[in-house]
């Protein structure tokens, strides 16, 4: 019989690739969504679908049991919310009620792992030095905080065998953030905040996909992982390689900081009595000006013998391609 993994926040942008990574690696998928989600997207997929009660740690236990899942990829989460409550609720109380659950079942879960983000940890301020697995956390952001949070619950729960991934920036089809980039440079802009030198780092979304599923077969527990694709690349890298593949010249532009940060309070007060949240705030300003989001993947490397199969230049074909048959540029 297949081995079944239990795949949360499964009809979001990286759950629609894990899904099609553990059908490849022959697993029985059950998607997690919520009753709202649109998953129109997820038809051509062989896989069950189910509804978590995340506030139940007892609903979560039963669901675990009845299915007897082997695995669990916990990528469910928001990156956007008005409070820091309300990040803290979604990314860590509800990853630590899935996670105690996943320790009562009488036939034990194999693998649990925790999709984190580098977040957690934050950026770095030395441009000569990179982020390592084990670095001080310093998050700059809420959201970041919360994962951070979620991650320091879970390695406290005796029992759980658990693996913590903290992806860097991740691009590919269906992504939604850096699209607005490439939409910029379609129409001819190449933006930037400030003029500062910056280390930044990516990871395209399939071999993201690849190594949470190789991870569920590590025979480790409570280990954790940055993951990029190795690359350190300067803050022009991205709309470069953008650049070159769509064939455009964009003017390259840079906003003083201190209007860009004016436009950002801006955002948050006019966004303030409505519940969803702008895209640039203040918050968001604390990532995009930071100095250095590079790491050090030697552990991952190593371990889980990761070797990315996508160069930057060969992802944003892909990615690139998608959105123009997609209609999205």
């Amino acid at each position: 019989m297949k081995k079944r993994i239990l795949i949360t926040g499964a009809s979001g942008f990286v759950g629609y690739h894990l899904i099609a990574e553990a059908l490849r690696s022959g697993l029985e998928v059950f998607a997690a969504v919520r009753p709202s989600s649109k998953i129109d997207h997820l038809s051509q997929f062989n896989i069950n679908y189910t509804h978590l009660n995340y506030n139940s740690v007892e609903d979560l236990r039963n669901e675990i049991e009845e299915k007897r899942y082997d695995f669990i990829i916990h990528a469910a989460g928001i990156t956007k919310a008005k409070t820091l409550a309300d990040y803290n609720r979604v990314n860590a109380e509800y990853s630590k009620n899935l996670a105690l659950a996943a320790t009562q079942v009488t036939i034990p879960v194999e693998k649990f792992v925790l999709v984190s983000s580098l977040a957690a940890l934050g950026p770095i301020q030395d441009l000569h030095a990179l982020i390592q697995d084990d670095s001080v956390p310093n998050p700059v952001t809420s959201y970041g905080r919360s994962k951070l949070i979620a991650e320091q619950c879970l390695l406290k729960i005796p029992n759980l065998p658990l693996a913590i991934i903290r992806p860097t920036a991740v691009y590919g089809p269906r992504e939604q953030d850096l699209f607005v980039l490439f939409k910029a440079i379609n129409t001819g802009l190449d933006p930037y905040i400030g003029r500062m030198d910056q280390q930044l780092s990516f990871i395209y979304v399939k071999d993201l996909a690849k190594a949470l599923v190789k991870v569920l077969t590590v025979n480790s527990s409570h280990e954790v992982y940055n993951i990029t694709d190795g690359i350190v690349y300067s803050r022009y890298a991205l709309a470069d390689t953008a650049k070159l593949i769509l064939d455009k010249k964009a003017f390259r532009i840079h906003l003083p900081v201190f209007m860009v940060n004016y436009m950002a309070i801006l955002m948050d007060r006019l966004y303030s009595y409505r519940k969803d949240t702008p895209v640039l705030n203040k918050e968001k300003m604390s990532e995009l000006t930071a100095v250095n989001w590079a790491c050090d993947i030697s552990r991952i490397q190593r371990d889980l013998n990761f070797i990315p199969e996508y160069s930057l230049k060969q992802g944003l074909s892909e990615t690139l391609n998608w959105y123009k048959e997609s209609e999205w540029l």
